[in-house]
């Protein structure tokens, strides 16, 4: 049997809980309140359960002293032997339940998300995909109650987009977005291919939690800003003031570009938005591969060069090769219905730092 985690400080988190719930304005804030809450009920759901599998080891205990006493009873002797296997079993699994339920939630998954979907190599195809892509992350968050907001698009030609960003907002966004990260593949015979050949194309897609200030620090100094006429799906005023605002930060050589508003002020503001998340996930992601420098995670790692997903048009199949899931449902996922690999994605990511916690936990004898 393997030893678990120190319960000592989910205890202490729970009593500190406690009494700030118990303080009169703690309901003042209903969205901290909310947030509070849960915290609360997955600590207490946890001190239950390692209760629980402490009473269990007891009575493992008492099985086994009882199974090996010579001089005991033999008809109990033998009842208690019979029991064992049964709450060797039960241990096990809740060995395991508690070591889910003390795995911590990304400090990110509560925050808003931005996404940027840019077509990657196939041409026209890439922009039509790049627009199939938008589609499909606008009707998944219909689906979740999110709400959408353009950052930025640029429009190709042929239909479809050169590069797309967007904010989505609500609650849980990028819990449920962050395995986005990556290129993204379709197979498919275009509109404009008579001989019916399959094409491959693909689409980049980066998922950003959204930075605040307090975040992220940029020195004024280190940005050149530079404004130009907005052209675009925006009307004929769009196209009346300098009101595009392209952001380059020095020290990485990140561009930012924004021109969906038509004020020069509100622009500027997007575009920062979109820098300090961009910084932010560099930021983050630099220090989990410091960390995790002899292990990268496939699940989660939001390298935008790695081939996450192909959608293959002619067999209605949808891969996403980080677990080897296929469905073949591929219209319902075009159409927003990626909750399946969402949540698939997410058991996946569960069962990895459930791992990471379990090889901490050294055995220990029986």
């Amino acid at each position: 049997m393997r030893r678990l985690p120190d319960i000592r400080p989910f205890r202490q988190r729970l009593e500190e809980i406690d009494a700030l719930m118990a303080e009169p304005e703690f309901f003042a804030d209903s969205r901290r309140a909310a947030t509070v809450s849960r915290e609360h009920q997955k600590l207490s759901h946890l001190v239950a359960l390692y209760d629980r599998f402490e009473r269990l080891e007891k009575d493992l205990a008492d099985n086994r002293g009882m199974a090996g006493d010579a001089a005991g009873d033999p008809e109990l002797r033998e009842m208690a032997r019979a029991e064992i296997p049964e709450l060797e079993s039960r241990l096990e699994a809740l060995h395991r339940e508690i070591l889910v339920s003390m795995v911590p939630p990304d400090p990110s998954d509560s925050r808003n998300t931005i996404v940027e979907i840019r077509a990657g190599t196939g041409g026209d195809e890439a922009a039509l995909f790049a627009g199939d892509l938008h589609r499909m992350y606008t009707r998944f968050a219909e689906r979740r109650g999110w709400n959408v907001e353009s950052m930025h698009a640029s429009l190709s030609e042929a239909g479809g987009f050169k590069e797309i960003a967007f904010l989505l907002t609500g609650e849980d966004v990028y819990k449920w977005m962050k395995f986005e990260s990556g290129v993204h593949r379709v197979q498919r015979v275009p509109e404009t291919e008579a001989s019916g050949r399959i094409h491959t194309s693909a689409a980049t897609v980066a998922v950003l939690p959204e930075a605040e200030e307090v975040d992220i620090h940029i020195d004024p100094a280190e940005l050149e800003i530079t404004v130009a006429r907005a052209s675009g799906p925006g009307g004929q005023g769009v196209n009346t003031t300098d009101s595009a605002v392209q952001i380059l930060h020095k020290p990485t050589g990140m561009i930012v570009k924004c021109a969906d508003e038509r004020s020069q002020i509100k622009n500027k503001a997007k575009a920062l938005t979109v820098l300090r998340s961009r910084l932010l996930e560099k930021k983050e992601r630099e220090e989990q591969e410091k960390y995790a420098a002899n292990r990268r995670s496939q699940v989660g790692s939001g390298d935008r060069s790695e081939r996450i997903r192909t959608y293959n048009f002619p067999q209605g199949r949808v891969t996403d090769h980080r677990i080897n899931l296929t469905l073949y449902n591929l219209d319902e996922v075009m159409d927003g219905a990626i909750d399946t690999v969402a949540e698939k994605l997410a058991e996946a990511e569960t069962q990895e730092r459930v791992e990471a916690l379990f090889n901490q936990t050294a055995p220990t004898s029986a």
